[in-house]
């Protein structure tokens, strides 16, 4: 998430600066702190918001109070106190990763439910590979309590910072096309939800789900909509070893390589550098397990970042957008990129240094990251680097998944973009390209639709909404073609409004869904406006305002949508014709 972005110097000072970033990126680190605050002892008069600090339209969402049940019997009480009272609740989870609102509880007398303190391990079957967790059980704690008896989840998000809830919740995935896929829900056995009921049921149910009742294909990935889900129980694999190699390629033969090099290996992923005409391909597969070899993977972006550093590359970032500097923003972009290629992105063959590829280690030391969460307080002179207490990192994140047999058609488009505006992608190399990670079918009613490939990158963001960016058209355009010409689908946990537009319509499913939805939640005290509207139930997930373009919260149909006193007006995209994206006109 966070990145390697220096002002342009020598190659010597450039690789002295680099040195010490690495050695001051293993310091201890304040953690983020938590996303919800309240006014009183009492946890009441609260307010949440996520990890970054800004929901899309920059509201603040405010509850009446939180609870932070410790069992499922609370829980359950919990559940069935504000189903007697009518109360709107919301699930909240311990660091709040998810961009849309789908935490924020309706009207100011709403509650919120954190499972911050579910977090126990509640049950390992060694024989059965299984292991049982409560939903706030960190993807984190998760792998190293799996590996402690010899097992594994084959796959898994590369940050380890989100719950086993919330990943289930919005659909988080790792990189594959083999099995079952990628996404951690498709490894779910069991499930126990705790949804509202009448009154001749307490108010409060809980739903013990398998895999022969088909209602699991709805609470598998449910947007927080049908219940809390109190247990899951995920089917594992023995302890296994992998060996990754990154190369670096020219990308001129992108559109042609993806599908097969998706078949060829099984943990796959590729980062892509489009102005940079370069890729990333990361060589990855399963080796035996007296393979020799003890790596680890400590991501550079998602380790400590000093408060300094994380203040200075905005600061950077914000002069060149003032400035309309792009071409130092390219060569930004091109040190940053080679920078975290030349230490391989934090690779170790040893867990101290890197030495040379292959990196050949155990599946619970290199599927998963996040040391900025490990470390204690600090005073923030070290932090996550997208922490909203430092004027640091303050970025959009858009990812969709595109079927493999359209996805060279989109990536030729976006060459084409390129190719007319060799610029205009450049800000992508400074947060690590456009990681590109493979994705299947899934049985879940909101899940993947077909194997596809996910396209997520994250970009500037001004802490001004009226303040367009640099090249506010390209970007504008390659996410109108993913998510509209290629009917690409928006990762629920990601995006701006404008990806969810009729988002439902493209789920053959949905009506399976709405009807779980009806049968557990029939009042939707679960739901909120937001969840209605991408679900389809209302109007509304697209809003209309000067300069709402900007933010993405809707596409533009007038130039005020975009902003005309500093030059940027709605016109069609250059590529995409039916594209409607804020140019600067000079």
């Amino acid at each position: 998430m966070a990145c390697l972005c220096l002002k342009r110097m020598s190659n010597k000072a450039f690789e002295s600066t680099t040195l010490v970033f690495l050695l001051l990126s293993v310091v201890f680190s304040t953690p983020p702190e938590d996303p919800i605050k309240c006014t009183t002892s009492e946890n009441t008069t609260c307010t949440i918001t996520n990890s970054y600090g800004s929901f899309p339209d920059r509201s603040i969402c405010k509850a009446a109070q939180v609870l932070y049940p410790t069992t499922e019997q609370e829980l359950v009480s919990v559940v069935a106190s504000a189903t007697r009272n009518k109360t709107k609740m919301k699930i909240a989870t311990r660091y709040s990763h998810s961009i849309p609102k789908l935490v924020c509880p309706d009207g100011e007398n709403g509650m919120l439910i954190s499972t911050k303190y579910l977090n126990k391990i509640v049950k390992v079957d060694v024989e059965a590979n299984t292991m049982t967790v409560e939903s706030g059980v960190t993807l984190q704690q998760f792998i190293n309590e799996a590996a402690k008896v010899g097992l594994a989840l084959p796959y898994a998000p590369y940050w380890w910072g989100v719950t086993i809830g919330g990943l289930m919740g919005t659909g988080a995935h790792g990189s594959t096309l083999r099995g079952k896929g990628s996404a951690v829900h498709d490894y779910v056995v069991g499930l126990r939800i705790v949804r509202p009921a009448g009154h001749e049921d307490g108010y409060a149910k809980v739903e013990s789900l398998n895999e022969r009742h088909e209602d699991l294909n709805a609470t598998k990935v449910s947007l927080g909509v049908l219940g809390v889900i109190s247990q899951i129980t995920l089917k594992l694999e023995r302890l296994f070893k992998r060996s990754i190699t990154y190369v670096a390629k020219n990308d001129s033969d992108l559109g042609d390589q993806v599908a097969a090099f998706g078949h060829a290996h099984e943990f796959a992923d590729i980062m892509w550098y489009p102005s940079q005409r370069k890729v990333v391909y990361r060589v990855d597969d399963r080796v035996p397990f007296n393979t020799s070899g003890n790596g680890l993977y400590d991501f550079i972006p998602l380790r400590p970042t000093p408060s300094n550093i994380s203040i200075f590359r905005r600061t950077t970032e914000d002069i060149q957008e003032s400035t309309n500097d792009a071409i130092g923003k390219c060569i930004d972009a091109n040190a940053s990129s080679n920078a975290l290629f030349t230490v391989a992105y934090g690779l170790t063959n040893n867990g101290i240094s890197f030495t040379g590829y292959p990196v050949i280690g155990f599946q619970n030391h290199l599927q998963s990251s996040g040391s900025c969460l490990d470390s204690p307080q600090d005073a923030l002179i070290t932090t996550c680097g997208w922490d909203p207490r430092v004027e640091g990192l303050f970025y959009y994140n858009t990812a969709f998944s595109i079927r493999l047999s359209v996805v060279k058609k989109f990536i030729e488009d976006v060459q084409k973009l390129v190719q007319l505006e060799p610029k205009g992608l450049c800000i992508l190399g400074l947060y690590n390209g456009i990681v590109m990670r493979y994705v299947t079918a899934s049985s879940a009613y909101l899940g993947k639709q077909e194997d596809a490939l996910e396209f997520d990158f994250l970009y500037y963001r001004s802490r001004d909404p009226m303040t367009p960016r640099l090249y506010e058209d390209i970007l504008e355009e390659v996410e109108q073609l993913g998510i509209f010409k290629y009917g690409g689908l928006p990762h629920w946990g990601k995006n701006r409004n404008l990806a969810f537009q009729g988002v439902i319509k493209k789920y053959k499913n949905a009506k399976k869904f709405l009807k779980v939805k009806n049968k557990y939640d029939p009042k939707g005290l679960f739901s909120n406006t937001w969840t209605d509207q991408v679900l389809g139930l209302k109007d509304g997930v697209t809003i209309l305002k000067d300069g709402c373009a900007l933010e993405g919260l809707c596409i533009c149909s007038q130039d005020s949508h975009c902003n005309p006193s500093k030059g940027y007006y709605c016109r069609p995209g250059k590529v995409y014709k039916k594209a409607r994206v804020c140019t600067h006109l000079k």
